[in-house]
């Protein structure tokens, strides 16, 4: 089907009508120019910040030329969806309670890979029976693509101090996707950076990982090393970690755009298991395969057992001393995994001390 500028102007109002339709809470379009945001992460990476995320070192610029991945690439459909779970016990109560686990919200509820490329899938597929068959491919956090600097090219926000994308209406508590194709679409404006003078972020990171604005050094940063990171976590950094054993999130938690954001109303999102208010021995005394049940279908699979067990360990070293902080530890003290010995005796050392 051959299309005209006016056929691809009303077929980007529709696509972005769609999408609301499917529960994005916005829709923008951009094209494959991502030269700044490609000298920004060849910097990052030559600083070797990184840490042990060698994939984006193997990647080249497949990440950053979109063509490169997915051949006659010349469009991107950008997404944003809401995620925050309603209902949610409040982020500062819980790490202010040094016997509670708390978990990123974002992987409190389901996982939301599946269930975005799905959406975009079923947004192609309406593409499809709008004009025929063209060339796609959906991601969500799936594949080397760059979704923060192509969400603010798309004009779905721009990217914070703190590395993450911000919306002036919706704040930041909010997943992205993308539909790489070859339809020339109508592109829309880039966003402009509205943090101002605002340090919050900077001023709230645990670790200080956020170096400079923008900047993030994924070593020090404590998503990073509780969720990608599969090693020992360094001595200096782990009373900083407190009570947090599967992500961060003091940046976003203090930023004063997320006053604009929106609890999800996504069922999929939605607080399962308790993971919003539960305690770090009931988390620490899982047995592998209650780990198994209990994230069936989650982000937290990610992590995998024995570093779910380093997490926990770290964050009972950092809790209040109790008789049952100290007997969970005990228990797990001869594991078979030398990675979880060895921080489960070092929280045993703060408390001995």
């Amino acid at each position: 089907m051959s299309l005209t500028d006016s056929d691809l102007h009303v077929l980007a109002a529709r696509i972005k009508g769609w999408g609301q339709e499917l529960g994005f809470q916005q829709v923008g379009i951009t094209d494959t120019d991502l030269f700044q945001a490609e000298n920004h992460l060849n910097n990052w990476l030559n600083q070797g910040m990184h840490g042990e995320l060698h994939y984006m070192v193997r990647h080249g610029s497949r990440r950053t030329r979109p063509g490169e991945l997915i051949s006659g690439t010349i469009r991107i459909i950008s997404v944003r969806m809401d995620y925050f779970p309603p209902r949610s016990k409040a982020i500062r109560e819980v790490l202010d309670d040094s016997v509670m686990a708390f978990v990123s919200r974002y992987a409190t509820g389901r996982d939301y890979h599946k269930l975005i490329r799905k959406r975009l899938e079923k947004l192609a597929r309406q593409i499809q029976n709008e004009i025929g068959q063209f060339s796609y491919r959906a991601f969500a956090d799936s594949a080397p693509v760059m979704e923060k600097p192509i969400a603010q090219k798309a004009g779905l926000g721009w990217i914070g101090k703190h590395s993450n994308l911000l919306n002036r209406r919706a704040g930041s508590w909010f997943f992205l996707g993308e539909l790489y194709t070859d339809l020339p679409l109508p592109v829309d404006s880039p966003e402009l950076d509205h943090c101002g003078s605002c340090t919050s972020c900077i001023s709230a990171c645990p670790t200080d990982a956020i170096v400079e604005p923008y900047v993030v050094d994924a070593r020090r940063c404590i998503s990073y090393l509780t969720i990608e990171f599969k090693g020992s976590i360094p001595l200096e950094l782990r009373p900083l970690v407190g009570n947090r054993i599967f992500g961060c999130d003091d940046c976003q938690m203090v930023c004063p755009w997320n006053r604009f954001s929106s609890d999800s109303d996504e069922p999929g999102f939605q607080v399962r298991n308790q993971l919003d208010s539960t305690s770090l021995c009931a988390v620490f005394n899982w047995t592998e395969q209650e780990f198994l049940n209990k994230t069936e279908g989650s982000a937290i699979r990610r992590a995998g057992y024995q570093m779910w067990l380093r997490n926990v360990a770290v964050a009972l070293g950092n809790a209040k001393s109790t008789p049952e902080v100290i007997n969970s530890l005990r228990k797990r003290k001869n594991h078979s995994s030398s990675i979880v010995r060895e921080h489960v005796n070092w929280a045993l050392e703060r408390h001995a001390a």
